[in-house]
């Protein structure tokens, strides 16, 4: 296959315009004429030739290289058998750039990256602009020609003195040497708010890979940059191409990620305890409903880039309030009674709303740690006590920790650190991050993912100074999941480790590890019900284009139960959410991180009735990213977000809203800033999914 030198670094999370290198059009360059058959040997000036040339141009960030320290990459096609793909593709016609020779394919692929796509990327589609368009000008003729000869004939052996001598780590103290002082804190607090998601706080990799310098010196300041620019395939975001970056901060992005990381500090209890406010005390708040909308099929909605969410009638569109929350808010959650919101942000902030006043308000707010992705509720009444809306549970990245809380007040109480060791090599982790928290149904239970050490623990709120916690081994990097329709069992993805979870909430026990396409992530996950295998739950995948469905009946469908019984294909990977309702025919998925800025705003419904294919997939809009899908409370129209740019007037997003049955467009709510999570009130209160 056609090499193509792209590397391997950031997948935000989840966006930050440049005229990067790889976006600048390039002159085509003559080819240069065909070379002789090489005959390299160990020690040649040649072969030192093409080792700095692979350096400079970070191609083993991407690319497996036969013999070339350090090349295992996995986005570009492996340049193992080279030569023998490219003269197969020349004899067989479905080669369509200008080279007549196996060399200047090679050459070709060099210099020219974009004359000729390959069809196929390590199992995905490979992309215009990922490889960078300049390296002609980064490396000498003689460079890329001994390049080219050693991916013609690679050698037998490489002398030790030919191998490039691993590049020792810069200190963040030592900083000045790559950055200014000024350029570390941008790149630090940028990192913190876009990269830190998917590749943590410390660098050591989740969902996306480690980011520690022994991994990001050796690709090189152009390598990083080209990636952080373009994006991959598998889920990282184009930040570039976005508009978030100029040319000059990726450049300074990825020259800080070949430093030391930061040490970030901890967070006491006292420290909370100074940002923790009751602006409106419980006394004070109304007793019963004083606004006449239907609040219960009111929408919070994440305003992402504003810092703020916005609470939207169901039933009429309007835009009923917005309120500031903490940056870049994740998630919000309701209380069991479904009265009050807990709004988390990724800077750890919980902001405290209520929906009963005419104009919903915010009541309380606190901030519990420096990152955040998760905050649960307590919800369950029985015979062993009522606890709905007595507590509350923020779960954090960093510092690793989980915090209780007065549910009324947001008073934080209890802090439970999650730092400790791997479920696979039984290794000691510092920084196990919290991920998704789910309030059983039949306990007093929240279930609380800890990403990665691979543990699912139970956490019994009935004592919360004194918690009982539960650890389940499961597999590493958890992430987001759902009930199943009973709300019985728990399913979760390992993303990282390719695998969903199921956790049996009343036993309290792990019923199954099942394996999926790459990266799962299913949101909250999809139940219905398949004409074949009964009642499933389903998930989409930002590695792969694939949806995969899971058997979740062991007692009407014990033979399919727990197993992935079927993968629906999709037009890309990318993926961040998937939805149904109950009374739904289809089930939506969108494909949000796709590097193709036309499937990136593209959505599929898939029939229930016929689950073999997508049914329909369509654009939502002409700019931006089309995400995350919510029901109103009725079950007849589903909410689509478009996330746009912030700075760009007219683009900063808006949310489309269809009928359910018919599929057609009923209307928009224009000029949000990058609408993100779309959650209404009943059907998070009834975990409806």
């Amino acid at each position: 296959m056609k090499p193509r030198w792209i590397l391997w670094v950031l997948l935000g999370i989840g966006m930050l315009g440049l005229t990067a290198c790889a976006g600048r059009p390039q002159p085509t360059p003559a080819l240069t004429p065909v070379l002789a058959e090489p005959t390299l040997t160990a020690g040649e000036d040649t072969l030192g030739l093409a080792m700095e040339g692979f350096k400079k141009g970070g191609c083993g960030a991407c690319h497996v290289i036969p013999r070339v320290p350090g090349a295992q990459g996995t986005i570009g096609p492996d340049l193992t058998n080279i030569a023998e793909v490219a003269k197969k593709r020349l004899e067989s016609g479905e080669y369509s750039g200008k080279a007549k020779t196996v060399l200047d394919y090679l050459h070709e692929s060099i210099v020219d990256p974009d004359a000729f796509l390959a069809p196929d990327c390590n199992g995905v589609p490979c992309q215009k602009g990922l490889m960078p368009a300049n390296l002609d000008k980064l490396l000498s003729t003689a460079e890329i020609e001994a390049m080219v000869q050693y991916l013609y004939h690679p050698p037998e052996k490489v002398a030790e003195q030919e191998l490039s001598a691993p590049t020792q780590a810069v200190s963040a103290a030592g900083s000045s040497t790559l950055l200014s002082e000024e350029e570390f804190a941008w790149a630090k607090q940028v990192y913190f708010e876009r990269c830190a998601g998917c590749h943590g706080t410390l660098r050591k990799g989740a969902t996306g890979p480690a980011l520690t310098p022994d991994q990001t010196q050796p690709k090189g300041t152009l390598a990083l940059a080209s990636i952080i620019f373009n994006g991959t395939p598998r889920g990282m975001p184009d930040w570039g191409k976005q508009g978030f970056f100029t040319q000059e901060q990726t450049e300074i992005m990825a020259k800080f990620l070949q430093m030391e990381p930061p040490a970030p500090p901890e967070m006491s209890l006292e420290q909370m305890k100074q940002t923790w406010k009751v602006l409106v005390p419980p006394d004070q708040r109304p007793t019963q409903p004083q606004t006449t909308r239907d609040w219960q099929n009111y929408f919070v909605v994440t305003l992402r880039d504003a810092g703020q969410v916005a609470v939207i009638d169901g039933n009429t569109y309007e835009v009923v309030a917005k309120l500031d929350t903490g940056y870049a808010v994740h998630i919000s959650r309701m209380s069991a009674t479904g009265r009050y919101v807990y709004v988390i942000g990724r800077d750890g902030r919980l902001s405290m709303v209520d929906l009963w006043p005419e104009v919903p308000q915010k009541v309380a707010e606190v901030q519990t740690c420096y990152d955040a992705r998760s905050v649960e509720v307590s919800k369950y009444k029985g015979e062993l006590g009522d606890f709905r809306d007595r507590y509350a549970i923020v779960g954090c990245y960093w510092p690793p920790h989980f915090v209780i809380l007065d549910g009324q007040t947001l008073e934080p109480f209890k802090i439970v650190s999650t730092r400790g060791y791997t479920v696979d090599t039984e290794e000691y982790h510092p920084e196990p991050r919290v991920a998704a928290i789910v309030a059983s149904h039949l306990k007093p239970e929240w279930i609380v993912n800890v990403k990665e050490i691979g543990q699912i623990w139970l956490v019994d709120y009935s004592d919360p100074h004194n918690p009982t916690i539960k650890m389940i081994e499961a597999a590493r990097y958890l992430h987001d999941g759902g009930w199943d329709a009973t709300k019985r069992y728990f399913l979760v993805a390992a993303n990282q480790s390719n695998k969903v979870a199921v956790v049996d909430s009343l036993e309290g026990k792990l019923v199954a590890l099942i394996d999926t396409p790459a990266v799962p992530h299913p949101g909250r996950g999809a139940n219905w019900v398949d004409p074949q295998f009964g009642p499933v739950w389903s998930t989409a995948h930002l590695g792969d284009a694939a949806i995969t469905t899971i058997g979740t009946d062991p007692v009407g469908h014990p033979q399919y139960a727990w197993k992935a019984v079927r993968e629906i294909a999709l037009p890309g990977a990318g993926s961040l959410f998937i939805k149904t309702h109950p009374t739904s025919p289809w089930i939506w998925v969108d494909m949000t991180l796709n590097s193709e800025p036309q499937l990136a705003r593209t959505i599929c419904v898939v029939a229930k009735s016929d689950p073999t294919r997508p049914y329909k997939c369509w654009e939502v809009a002409d700019y931006g990213r089309a995400t995350h899908f919510e029901y109103n409370r009725q079950g007849t129209e589903i909410w689509v977000s478009v996330w746009g740019t912030a700075d760009k007037p007219g683009q900063t997003g808006e949310i489309v809203i269809y009928d359910d049955r018919t599929l057609q467009e009923k209307a928009r709510i224009p000029n949000l800033v990058t609408p993100t999570g779309k959650f209404n009130v009943y059907n998070t209160v009834n975990d409806i999914y």
